[in-house]
């Protein structure tokens, strides 16, 4: 088994990606977009002041490089970035950085994790050649759908701008245009090495989310399906958000367990199933979100040894796993969010919101509107999307998978989510977008909006922020993880107040070592930067292997073979041989080969077996007949026999002839590689193959 990690991500939104080879096919996890990377593109300006400015400075910038390319250069590179550096044209879109190294043809399976995942998934779909199965949770595949409908018509905005997009590479992408950049955004288009120039595309369409969608196969949890009678897949919830899976491949060497960013004890989705991932023989821990933590190290020692996870029982484990803590934490922290967005109301500002976590969206939405009605406070809430209506309206019809406390709002006869009331009531407005005819005649400021996109680059936050930005009442809510200075540089000078705000993103380091001991693997694939924040000693039960991007680990085997299940009726006609070189017993037999759900089964077939009594002849020997036994059982059948010794090169023995006398003339060629027999009697010959027979191991 082969595995290499592609990516290590960055985070919710950039999550991991991975290939793994076993049995001979190869497995992508996740299909994700670094749609971080768009902060190095403008925004679409939204005043004639901006276009002009733009424009201006653009002209100016090349009559410059007209006269003194190498002047102008020195200028770039020393100022300060500003907005004036970011790049003026129609976005392309960055996949995973060692992705298009690969030829996707040669890609048998994707599994998709997350709908943070499928982002990318349309590039490869789109690709010559790619045939791969995709299998994907039902409700990842349709929060992946309206996530990617909803980034396809947020890029019209820059198409409608700029216009039509050109088949070829953009001039941005030149080199000579890269050299002008300042280091900071070429560092993004290029990467650290100068290798992820390779995986910027330009973005896909309706038409290709639509096809990709086709060649989806979606999956029920614990939903069991089998890729050409070898591997056995099945999905399992991770907690992290609502549809949201690891995955369990069963094989005929080995079963494997794959476990992307997970949360035991989620507020509103299905909790990490993780008893369901007990017994695999190989555990390939994913979940990178505890790198960006430096909690509980200190002066590059361990967080956690082996040493103390001996020592815990099973039970002691798994209680450890369920600590409710991180949950109480992350109330403790939208609680905190919420009173600060109530205060920038008080003092007549408005809040805009534009984080796309549906869980934490969800959550935000319950307690902001229930904080408002503690406080007495009129203000309305705008959720401004393209798909937010369809979004919001499908959370209502997917009870079985959420967590256990929505599930009984359903039985009680409450609703699921508290938007449901909100929308009754008119407290909350639901709109495609800012120029939507309903936003404009009932908008009112101050206001709390929800609205795409994180990255400040597209969507509705872009026209919000141009707006309230010099507002110092105003409050901007974005989630840490990424580069704020950069994100915020076309809206400077920025009056705005800005929140940053991490949620909780996966499984938490010290929890790493009590969750291995519950599955309780035979070999452990974790990311190389856990090697210093746990330390692994001699007494932990299992291997472990630390991986790192762009390199292949090879996975040594738990198995030398593989079973194979024999149908009664060919049992029955067993006729076992003693091996004389080997301690060992061998029998032959004729059947039918099935592979089914990772097992082998052989049948008799259509063909009727010959009769148990009758002794099927020999088709293959092996090893070097010994010569004098050879001559002595052909003396014994009355065959006189002689040997004629051949000679190699420098003198080694490598060949022999036995000739045949009496009582005809016969041939036997003894080589490295075979032994022929040649005779023009077939009686003769028969019994010069009976005593080669006695003499070799045969089958």
């Amino acid at each position: 088994m082969k595995f290499t990690c592609l990516s290590k991500g960055g985070g919710f939104h950039f999550p991991p990606c991975h290939i793994l080879n076993v049995c001979g096919f190869r497995i992508l996890f996740d299909c994700p977009l670094d749609l971080s990377a768009l902060t190095i593109f403008s925004p679409v300006p939204t005043g004639y002041r901006d276009v002009v400015d733009e424009k201006d400075s653009d002209c100016i910038r090349y009559s410059i490089l007209d006269s003194d390319c190498v002047t102008w250069k020195r200028q770039k590179i020393g100022k300060p970035l500003d907005a004036n550096d970011l790049i003026c044209a129609v976005p392309w879109y960055k996949i995973v950085k060692y992705l298009h190294l690969w030829n996707v043809s040669f890609i048998d399976v994707v599994l998709i994790s997350s709908p943070m995942g499928m982002l990318g998934l349309p590039f490869l779909t789109r690709m010559k050649g790619f045939s791969a199965k995709i299998y994907v949770t039902e409700v990842t595949a349709r929060l992946g759908q309206l996530m990617m409908e909803d980034l396809v018509s947020m890029h019209m905005e820059f198409r409608q701008f700029y216009g039509p997009e050109g088949s070829t590479f953009p001039r941005w992408m030149e080199q000579e245009e890269l050299d002008l950049r300042p280091s900071a955004l070429r560092e993004v288009v290029l990467g650290k090495d100068g290798a992820e120039l390779g995986g910027w595309m330009p973005l896909y369409s309706a038409a290709d989310v639509k096809d990709c969608l086709q060649k989806v196969q979606t999956l029920r949890y614990a939903e069991e399906v089998c890729y050409n009678g070898k591997l056995v897949i099945k999905a399992f919830s991770s907690g992290l958000e609502i549809g949201t899976c690891n995955w369990s491949i069963n094989g005929p060497k080995r079963d494997i367990a794959f476990i992307s960013s997970s949360i035991f004890v989620p507020a509103h989705a299905m909790s990490f199933d993780y008893l369901a991932l007990q017994g695999k023989d190989i555990v390939l821990y994913s979940d990178l979100s505890s790198l960006d933590t430096t909690e509980g190290v200190e002066d590059g020692y361990s967080f956690l040894t082996t040493d103390s996870f001996s020592t815990l029982s099973w039970e002691e484990s798994a209680k450890a796993l369920l600590n409710t803590s991180e949950h109480l934490e992350e109330r403790e922290k939208l609680y905190y969010l919420c009173s600060c967005a109530t205060d920038s109301l008080k003092a007549s500002g408005s809040v805009l919101i534009p984080i796309n976590r549906l869980g934490t969206f969800i959550q935000l939405l319950e307690q902001i509107s229930a904080l408002l009605e503690s406080s007495s406070l009129k203000v309305p809430i705008y959720v401004i999307s393209s798909v937010a209506e369809e979004l919001l309206a499908y959370t209502n019809v997917i009870p079985e998978w959420l967590c256990k406390e929505r599930q009984e709002k359903l039985f009680s006869g409450e609703p699921l989510f508290a938007h449901v009331e909100l929308i009754k009531d008119n407290k909350l407005h639901v709109l495609p977008a800012v120029h939507s005819p309903k936003l404009l005649t009932n908008w009112q400021e101050p206001c709390i909006v929800f609205c795409p996109h994180w990255c400040l680059r597209l969507g509705p936050v872009v026209h919000l922020l141009h707006r309230w930005s010099g507002d110092p009442n105003s409050l901007l809510v974005l989630e840490s993880g990424q580069d704020v200075q950069l994100a915020l540089l076309p809206f400077q000078p920025m009056e705005m107040k800005v929140l940053q705000c991490s949620f909780l993103s996966g499984i938490k380091l010290p929890k790493i070592l009590p969750l291995l001991n519950v599955l309780q693997p035979k070999i452990t694939l974790l990311p190389e930067d856990l090697r210093q924040k746990v330390r692994f000693t001699n007494v932990n039960p299992f291997s472990v292997f630390h991986y790192s991007e762009n390199k292949t680990l090879i996975i040594p085997s738990l198995k030398d073979s593989s079973e194979l299940e024999i149908a009664t009726d060919l049992a029955f006609q067993f006729q076992w041989r003693n091996l004389k070189h080997e301690n060992m017993n061998i029998t032959r037999l004729k059947g039918e080969l099935h592979v089914d759900h990772g097992k082998h089964w052989l049948h008799s077939g259509n063909k009727p077996s010959k009769s148990n009594s009758s002794k099927s002849r020999p088709l293959l020997h092996w090893g070097t007949p010994d010569l004098e036994t050879l001559l002595s059982i052909l003396s014994k059948m009355g065959i006189n026999a002689s040997v004629e010794q051949g000679v190699g090169v420098e003198g080694s023995e490598k060949a022999c002839k036995v000739h045949v006398h009496d009582p005809k003339k016969a041939l036997i060629e003894i080589g490295e590689t075979g032994t022929v027999i040649s005779a023009v009697d077939e009686n003769l010959a028969s019994l010069i193959f009976e005593a080669m027979d006695s003499i070799l191991d045969g089958i």
